[in-house]
């Protein structure tokens, strides 16, 4: 037996002989089975535009791990796998390919660009599948979905269908997000917020000073707006005001709107309505009294002929003109200028370029928080109800205030993207959905499109494990159309995990030098090494400290586990195993004992997602109670007797590799093919310990 044992674990040799036998047995395949309890993990799609990263080592590992030990439960469990085409940021990163070779999308026909297209993202799903497989993901590759599959294209023209008929599509003119660089509308989810410090204007309007950080909107003004209790400015309400500007005398009106903050500059402020949202909230509720919208700004991010002298200019360069002028004209005193005035700027959650509010026709939009006509709730309220009364529970508990918080504010959402590459808006030959509407319908719509019966068997799904930072961008999307689409909330938990963080907690980024390339390290250390250290210290919800001293850490560990089985399988090579040993002595009581206690710890750890607890009690567990005392001891008892202290070995260490393989399934599968006392085919179906079925 210890023959079959090298001297040293080498985990580039076995792991992906392991992972074919794995896969050519069909163990990642759960069959429709009522006599068996579901248990349902959609994978998260990554996007099929480049190779994986840490974050998506910690999804596969985190997944993976309670896919196996359900499996092991003797639930029929399902991990089903998927790529998404990811709309825009494939577009992104497309752009960027093309730049490199000196072509430029706009120059490439149509047809010919989403060819391209489609092969550069089917090329990129290939390999992220077979980086999955070295990691070990045990997922159902014969279930495997991509967002653009022509069942999961039909479901998310159902699902459009169905909010028509509902009355909640809607196609019109409204201010929308705007990437100047991208030339695209986006959603309230793809832009950030980042501090920076202004220039603060004080601009002599007429009768008033108004304070604003973009004087070259000005040409756009359609109201000078006031709190209704301020009563400074009460004898101008209602009234036409004359006011000198760069273009010359002009008239505009003075309204009271009590979103005004009176302590925010003088008080009164300009109100420009394509060019700011919350003045175009504004003009809604005085359309009445005040002009529509008027752009001054193209989509290119430069002044039009509204502008005057400045138009063609860039924002830029037209604000520091119209300052410089201003000044001349006596509408600015410079030395009235806020110099160092701090306030968060709306930027491009990809490239950084500041967010553009424009006013756009032919914008798509569902309506968020209004009732369907077929009845009962609107989008919102639905997923708010499920979260409030339990149906769905977030892990950590503290981000189910945070989700009912963000609920609060919602806006309607802008569902077109103006790229060609996505699934196309039904009768819009220009615009495509935005991806998070196609991704918000994963769980059903995939499981409709993989096997008859998947949808029926497997859903709702049990857990949606997923990043902290796309609660909003993608969970609530979710929660909200499955809902609608098949009146069930889509998942029972939602698991929330932090971003991977390098060993200082700085964010990992290719400028910064500090990027962990998981493939790198799975062929350095193994796969098993790297998942232990993703998973070791990871509390729900929290960021991880990541490093080299982590994963050489479980490296050593995998040694240690190789080098026990390796003097358990030599000290035992002429001993008939027992399936259930009894205790002798006094160690064989405790290490039996301890055995079983760990195992009812760490299946009670798995069920409340304190899989960083699962992990260190097997760890202790079996280096220290398992190697330091009892083998140890064993050595002893071993010289006084033969037989009984053997098939205790045999039977702990078995056990040991069951507790240990949804962690480090590559080692432990290895190991159990060599035991004399193996009870299946294969560890990966064999039954979790202590079980009394």
């Amino acid at each position: 037996m210890v023959q079959q044992m090298e001297k040293n674990y080498n985990p580039k040799d076995s792991e992906q002989k392991t992972y074919s036998f794995w896969e050519e047995g069909g163990y990642f395949t759960p069959e429709v089975d009522e006599k068996k309890k579901p248990f349902t993990i959609m994978m998260p799609p990554p996007n099929a535009n480049g190779a994986l990263h840490a974050g998506h080592a910690l999804f596969a590992t985190l997944q993976d791990i309670m896919t196996r030990y359900h499996r092991m439960k003797g639930d029929s469990s399902l991990w089903l796998p998927g790529a998404d085409h990811a709309g825009f940021e494939t577009q992104v990163v497309f752009d960027k390919k093309l730049e490199k070779e000196g072509r430029r999308r706009h120059e490439i026909p149509k047809e010919e660009l989403l060819k391209e297209m489609m092969d550069f993202t089917l090329s990129n799903k290939a390999t992220m599948e077979s980086q999955l497989r070295r990691l070990g993901a045990s997922c159902d590759w014969s279930r495997a979905k991509f967002t653009l599959d022509k069942d999961i294209i039909d479901t998310v023209y159902s699902t459009f269908e169905k909010l028509e008929k509902d009355g909640l599509i809607y196609k019109g003119s409204r201010l929308i997000n705007w990437c100047v660089k991208h030339q695209t509308s986006l959603s309230d989810l793809e832009i950030k917020y980042e501090e920076r410090t202004d220039p603060l204007y004080y601009i002599k309007y007429g009768p008033f000073k108004l304070a604003t950080v973009r004087p070259e909107t000005k040409f756009g003004d359609t109201a000078i707006a006031v709190n209704p209790k301020d009563e400074r400015y009460k004898k101008y309400v209602g009234q036409d005001v004359e006011v000198e500007t760069v273009l010359g005398k002009a008239r505009i009106k003075v309204i009271e709107d009590e979103s005004v903050d009176m302590d925010f500059g003088t008080g009164a402020v300009k109100v420009t309505p394509a060019h700011d949202f919350a003045d175009y909230e504004t003009w809604q509720r005085h359309k009445d009294e005040i002009p529509g919208p008027k752009i001054v700004i193209d989509r290119y991010g430069r002044m039009n002929e509204m502008a005057g002298p400045y138009a063609g200019m860039k924002i830029g360069e037209a604000r520091e003109k119209i300052v410089a002028d201003m000044i001349k004209k006596g509408l600015l005193d410079e030395k009235e200028i806020e110099h160092n005035y701090k306030h968060n700027v709306a930027v491009c959650f990809k490239c950084g370029s500041v967010i553009e509010p424009a006013l756009m026709d032919n914008q798509w939009f569902v309506k968020m928080t209004e009732k369907p006509k077929s009845g009962g709730l609107s989008l919102r309220d639905l997923a708010v109800k499920a979260v409030k009364e339990e149906n769905i529970k977030f892990i950590p508990e503290r981000f189910e205030k945070i989700f009912l918080q963000w609920m609060e504010n919602l806006r309607d959402w802008n569902i077109s993207r103006q790229i060609p590459w996505g699934i196309p808006i039904p009768g819009d030959k220009k615009q495509v959905f935005d991806t998070w509407f196609s991704s918000g319908q994963w769980p059903f719509a995939a499981l409709k499109g993989a096997k008859k019966g998947d949808f029926e068997y497997f859903y709702p799904t049990t857990v949606m494990e997923t990043g902290a930072d796309i609660i909003f961008f993608w969970v609530a999307r979710m929660v909200m159309l499955g809902i609608y689409v098949t009146g069930q909330a889509p998942f029972k938990y939602v698991y929330l995990h932090g971003l991977v963080r390098d060993k200082d907690k700085q964010k990992m980024s290719k400028s910064k030098g500090n990027v962990v390339d998981p493939l790198g390290v799975v062929e350095l250390h193994g796969a098993d090494a790297l998942r232990m250290a993703l998973v070791f210290a990871n509390s729900p919800g929290a960021d991880i400290a990541f490093s080299e001293e982590k994963i050489t850490a479980q490296r050593r560990f995998a040694n240690k586990i190789w080098n026990a089985a390796r003097f358990v399988l030599s000290a035992t090579e002429k001993t008939e195993p027992n399936k259930n040993p009894q205790a002798r002595t006094q160690a064989d009581k405790d290490i039996l004992e301890t055995l079983e206690k760990i195992a009812k710890e760490m299946a009670k750890d798995i069920d409340n997602f304190q899989f960083h607890e699962a992990a260190q009690k097997i760890y202790q567990f079996f280096w220290h109670t398992f190697c330091d005392v009892y083998i140890e001891e064993s050595k002893k008892q071993m010289a006084r007797e033969q037989g009984n202290t053997e098939q205790i070995l045999l039977y702990v260490l078995r056990e040991s590799l069951k507790l240990l393989h949804p962690f480090m399934p590559f080692i432990t599968e290895e190991i159990y093919q060599m035991l004399p006392n193996k009870e299946a085919k294969a560890l990966i179906i064999e039954k979790w310990p202590c079980r009394k079925d």
